[in-house]
């Protein structure tokens, strides 16, 4: 049975510092649900545990009590909304949540790709391609190494966000990782058990570059979330068209799809 699209877990509200839309809203959000047919939501806006040392100056104001101003979330009938948080992990290893709010949360995603923010999750200094394949593969093997519930966590955007401040694109940098890289990681991934998402702009359906990660994970027997990222209301506009052209790209099954629930 091909791929149901009937879920959407990653999306920020107007809590999310890079959103500050007063339109996202989890009402809003909810709508955008009901009006898609979507079963499962789940509410990821942006998060460091202040129990937990090492947050930029950026995460600092987003900690526990600043993302539970969204409770109690909103329900309808026929869809479940969650409450769950994208945390990040930092150029030391250290996500930035703890065990026991982990562990009151629904879900939780954690991008090794955010290599946009230097100083935090990457040193000023690493901008060869070379480089930074290697440092973004050895990012994903540490996310796996760690003492997790890896079957209530998704791994963010696989292939975005990884050329800033490089010598090369970001294809550039999912080329120089060969097939042997990438399958000796999601071999892991699908052993832990965590989400693999499914997060694409529209343009990278067409990118070869971009889907052979999906594909190798796929052969590995990783399981797939799908998540918009959506900052507000454009974002969650454009979401469903993503979500078909991608799940039709890689020819998706029900038996390909990752549950928390």
């Amino acid at each position: 049975m091909k791929y149901v699209i009937d879920h959407d877990l990653h999306i920020h509200s107007h809590l999310s510092s890079c959103s500050g839309d007063p339109n996202q809203t989890p009402a809003a959000i909810l709508d955008y649900a009901r009006q898609n047919g979507f079963k499962h939501i789940c509410l990821t806006d942006h998060f460091w545990d202040e129990t937990v040392p090492g947050a930029s100056d950026w995460y600092k104001p987003q900690n526990y009590a600043h993302i539970k101003k969204s409770l109690p979330l909103p329900m309808a009938d026929g869809v479940t909304f969650h409450f769950g948080c994208e945390t990040e992990m930092d150029r030391f290893s250290t996500v930035g949540i703890s065990r026991k709010v982990l562990d009151e949360l629904d879900f939780v995603i954690v991008p090794t790709s955010h290599l946009h923010m230097t100083g935090f999750t990457i040193e000023a200094d690493d901008t060869s391609v070379t480089h930074r394949a290697k440092y973004y593969m050895e990012r994903n093997h540490s996310l796996l190494d760690m003492d997790l519930p890896f079957k209530k966590m998704g791994l963010a955007h696989f292939t975005s966000c990884l050329d800033t401040n490089c010598e090369g694109s970001r294809d550039d940098i999912l080329n120089a990782i060969t097939d042997v890289e990438y399958a000796e990681f999601f071999e892991r991934l699908a052993q832990c058990g965590m989400g693999l998402e499914l997060n694409t702009p529209l343009a990278d359906v067409s990118s070869q570059s971009a889907l052979r990660p999906y594909r190798i994970a796929r052969s590995c027997g990783c399981k797939f979330y799908l998540g918009s990222d959506a900052h507000g209301p454009d974002g969650l506009n454009k979401a469903h068209a993503r979500f078909q052209a991608i799940v039709d790209a890689l020819g998706l099954t029900e038996d390909d799809k990752f549950s928390f629930v």
